[in-house]
């Protein structure tokens, strides 16, 4: 089954919404595809129209919501991007369905994952990545009287601290492995922006009484079949702490999946756009995370800007093309500010596991000269997240780069790789009798 749009946009997060309900009020047909529920993406995760008042980040939430659901959009939940068989066209993936869709525009807005970092005791349970373990609230994890500790690096660790605390949590300690320095010269490249230093300062207040430590990480997790304490440190100093959860991840790392299948240029770990979102590739547009890590206005701002470059007015885009220039600065003022130090490339053992997968120890990869030769020898990466957890851990601790982006993106059912299979051997086909 197959069915044709004049804008495809992949990701229904702030910036995939804007996108698509930009580009449907000037009159295309739009589908908006997304591998959740409900729109929203991990920032609007959970939220509906009664709670969209609660809260720094969901505050537009109410409004792009209802413009959303407004617009003759076509909305399609639960679907997965998995390859893309033919110029304009993706395979998409829902249960035991499979479709082709085909379009005019594509807009990739897939967003980020936390980065982790591996440890002694990092695959215990009870160690979760921050955005991860807020999500798990978000979705009904009951975390009252649990004592959390949280770490790693990034603006995310003070905003999951906040929503744990007021889900009921005890937070133990915040740990942020940036220097202090780093963080008072970010500081001061916010002083044009109140909005930013209010929600910080919101999520300090809120906080009150933890312990907030600079330029500290975790060293060790550890308990018997789950975790019961944890060891921090900023080199020369150690604590202990025994707690329920421990939150930790490494800001965040794009997902480029998508926009590598489809041949997209990527620079320094993001999607390569014009002042109109396009990448190198005709007819496909990146926003959001995939062009920096730049939070929710950036996300807005640029999907509003490839809605309409995907409908021709150059004018409305070229008038918001303006305003992104110093979100990107932001963005990459946030990576300086946050970039990890030497000292978390020595965190693990010997038999410190780095591909979870497939149950891959430290010393196995470290014996490699390359991202390629880990996997064909130890099968680091080919299990069923397909590196996006230990591909970013492997560029960090070896200065590898990730090799490239294969379908299927994502484990796809065998019917949907028969499919594949099925229109190789006709395009062959084609050529044999042509030639």
């Amino acid at each position: 089954m197959s069915r044709y749009f004049d804008v495809v946009v992949v990701g229904a997060g702030p910036g995939g919404i804007a996108a698509a309900t930009t580009a449907a009020a000037a009159g295309l047909s739009v589908c908006l595809l997304d591998d959740n529920r409900t729109p929203g993406g991990q920032i609007w995760r959970g939220l509906s129209a009664p709670s969209s008042k609660n809260g720094p980040h969901s505050r537009k939430f109410g409004e792009w919501a209802e413009r959303l659901r407004r617009s003759k959009c076509e909305v399609w939940p639960g679907w997965q991007a998995i390859e893309a068989p033919s110029t304009r066209t993706l395979r998409i993936e829902r249960n035991s369905e499979v479709r082709d869709i085909s379009y005019r525009s594509l807009i990739l807005a897939t967003g980020a994952r936390e980065r982790f970092l591996p440890f002694p005791g990092w695959t215990l349970p009870g160690v979760a990545g921050a955005g991860g373990l807020q999500a798990l609230v978000k979705s009904g994890l009951d975390v009252r009287g649990k004592r959390i500790v949280v770490a790693g690096t990034g603006p995310l660790l003070l905003a999951v601290s906040a929503g744990l605390a007021k889900a009921g949590a005890e937070i133990v300690a915040i740990y942020e492995q940036a220097p202090m320095r780093s963080l008072v010269k970010f500081g001061l490249t916010l002083v044009g922006s109140p909005s930013k230093i209010g929600e910080g300062a919101g999520y300090l207040s809120e906080l009150r009484g933890v312990p907030y430590r600079k330029g500290c990480w975790v060293r060790r997790a550890e308990g018997l079949h789950r975790l019961e304490r944890l060891i921090a440190t900023n080199g020369r100093t150690e604590w202990s702490h025994t707690c329920d959860w421990l939150a930790c991840g490494f800001h965040l790392v794009p997902n480029l999946e998508l926009p590598m299948l489809t041949g997209c240029a990527i620079d320094h770990g993001y999607a390569v756009v014009d002042e109109m979102q396009q990448s190198s590739v005709r007819g496909i547009a990146c926003v959001g995370e995939l062009t920096g890590i730049g939070g929710l206005e950036k996300a807005l701002l640029e999907g509003e800007i490839a809605g309409w470059a995907a409908a021709g007015n150059q004018r409305k885009a070229r008038e918001l093309a303006s305003r992104v220039k110093g979100m990107r600065r932001f963005a990459w003022r946030l990576d300086q500010a946050f970039a990890l130090r030497e000292e978390l490339r020595t965190l693990p053992s010997s038999d410190t596991i780095v591909c979870r997968c497939e149950d891959v120890t430290y010393s196995a990869v470290h014996a490699s000269r390359s991202w390629r030769e880990a996997k064909l020898h130890t099968r680091c990466g080919m299990g069923p997240c397909q590196g996006r957890i230990c591909g970013p851990q492997a560029e960090f601790l070896f200065g590898w780069s990730y090799t490239g982006s294969r379908p299927p993106i994502f484990p796809a059912k065998l019917s949907t790789l028969s499919a594949s299979l099925q229109d190789t051997s006709s395009h062959e086909a084609a050529v044999d009798h042509t030639s």
